[in-house]
């Protein structure tokens, strides 16, 4: 009877395409409890600050395989920590895998989940989203949520969400996500004030009473 859409760009495509009104009502977050890096010191050597994050699902549209190639122009020791499970994309998430054998500071933790979650999105540097297409992503709220300093691709999904809150890449430009990068490793006092910001910016506006009270809205009036 009635469609939500969690963007701006899909509530226009639905306009556009079919003449239907849908109802804008976004994902939600709540404000995360940062903990020190504990598992992830055992698990796999890091400590704070010492690791670029990709966390989230490992398929073709999300681009890892763009951010792998990105990291490798970079001159850095950061790690890059790449966590996530396949979804029906087995076969990317090997090949993947074959091509960052060779460098050692690429980790792939596979599906991650509780403590080790919590853990790894307090402690990164920065958190990377390189997607050349979203909904609406959960993963980039939860990363600001963490007081993490993001940096995603440009396409209106993601850049919605961060607004002026964080640092963009030209969707599918590997010079340019490259780029950032490394102004991101240049430019500690900026990632600081980044960190410092998310949190409260990602909870306050996306608060998750909020959503729940207008999607409980729009079904009770659907029901009548």
């Amino acid at each position: 009877h009635e469609i939500i859409v969690l963007n701006h760009s899909t509530k226009e495509y639905f306009q556009k395409t079919y003449g239907r009104e849908t109802h804008y009502i976004p994902n939600g977050v709540n404000t995360a409890n940062v903990c020190e890096p504990d598992l992830i010191r055992q698990k796999y050597g890091l400590e704070k600050d010492s690791y670029i994050l990709y966390l989230g699902r490992i398929v073709p549209e999300k681009r890892c395989s763009l951010l792998c190639d990105a990291y490798q122009r970079v001159q850095t020791d950061k790690k890059l920590v790449i966590a996530g499970g396949s979804s029906d994309s087995q076969e990317y998430m090997d090949d993947l895998r074959a091509r960052m054998a060779g460098n050692p500071n690429v980790i792939f933790t596979g599906f991650v989940e509780g403590k080790l979650k919590d853990e790894l999105y307090s402690n990164a540097y920065l958190f990377v989203l390189p997607s050349d297409l979203e909904g609406m992503s959960l993963c980039l709220m939860e990363a600001m949520s963490y007081g993490n300093c993001v940096l995603c691709s440009d396409i209106e999904e993601s850049a919605n969400v961060i607004g002026e809150h964080g640092f963009r890449f030209r969707k599918g430009d590997e010079q340019s996500l490259a780029a950032e990068i490394e102004y991101a490793l240049e430019h500690p006092n900026a990632v600081e004030v980044f960190k410092k910001m998310a949190s409260e910016y990602i909870c306050n506006r996306f608060q998750w009473d909020k959503v729940v009270a207008e999607t409980l809205k729009l079904y009770t009036k659907t029901a009548d």
